[in-house]
């Protein structure tokens, strides 16, 4: 008996140290099947860095926006009764002739092909402006690249922020200042319809909304201190400039 129970210790000390021996080396070496071996798999290398299969994304969409929005921006000019809705669409009009010239570059550079149509959707989108006029064509006009602009938005933040490739990087600096130059501009015309976008994100979000409750008492609540630098150093930047208001309706 004393035997057969040393015996079972000593396989059960084998075991034990058999699996000790074995955790680190999946830790360390089998990562199939997590992100980083999902991120490494798609990525191929550059000279400029890794190219991940979210910037190859990134860089179609770049090219997908400039072959509807800037002909839409071309028929704003010529069909818009208002002011606001042609500048908006000047704005789009240059703005994606020069996106789409960097993007171009930056896929030849590294390889990756682009499409030279819009998809289904977006001609879909181009035939219903076409479709459209007066006040009518002016609120589609805005309201449906606002809600594209937005979309593209989130994915240039998160490309800007977690690409590795050093030309995607720049690029998605220059799509952000653009963008967000579209979406003022759009804004300013005063049709964007804002309940419409914030009902849409909220059908298409699965996460509960955070933030502080209002105030229960229903008083106005205490001015919370200003945030200010301290010490006596000297600063040469300037804030950001504000948003402009929108442009008035004829």
């Amino acid at each position: 008996m004393r035997r057969v129970n040393g015996t079972a210790l000593i396989i059960a000390a084998l075991v034990a140290t058999l699996g000790a021996l074995a955790f680190p080396v999946w830790s360390y070496a089998d990562r199939s099947g997590t992100g980083e071996a999902n991120l490494n798999a798609s990525s191929v290398a550059t000279q400029w860095g890794p190219l991940s299969a979210t910037d190859r994304d990134f860089l179609v969409k770049v090219r997908l926006a400039g072959l509807w929005e800037l002909p839409a921006g071309q028929q704003a000019i010529e069909r818009a009764p208002s002011e606001g809705v042609k500048l908006a669409g000047d704005h789009l009009v240059v703005g994606h002739t020069d996106l789409d010239r960097r993007a171009r570059d930056v896929a030849s550079k590294l390889g990756v092909e682009l499409p030279n149509q819009p998809t289904e959707q977006q001609q879909g989108w181009l035939d219903e402006l076409t479709a459209a006029g007066g006040q009518e064509y002016e609120q589609k006009f805005a309201n449906l690249l606002r809600a594209a602009h937005g979309k593209v938005f989130a994915l240039i933040a998160q490309v800007r922020h977690t690409t590795r490739n050093s030309l995607i990087r720049q690029l998605a600096s220059d799509a952000n200042q653009t963008v967000l130059d579209h979406i003022t501009m759009l804004e300013r015309t005063g049709f964007v319809d804002f309940d419409g976008l914030a009902r849409e994100a909220a059908g298409a979000s699965t996460a509960s909304p955070s933030g502080p409750p209002m105030s229960s008492g229903g008083g106005v609540p205490q001015v919370p201190v200003p945030v200010t630098p301290s010490g006596n150093q000297s600063f040469t930047s300037r804030p950001v400039p504000p948003t402009m208001a929108p442009l008035p309706q004829p």
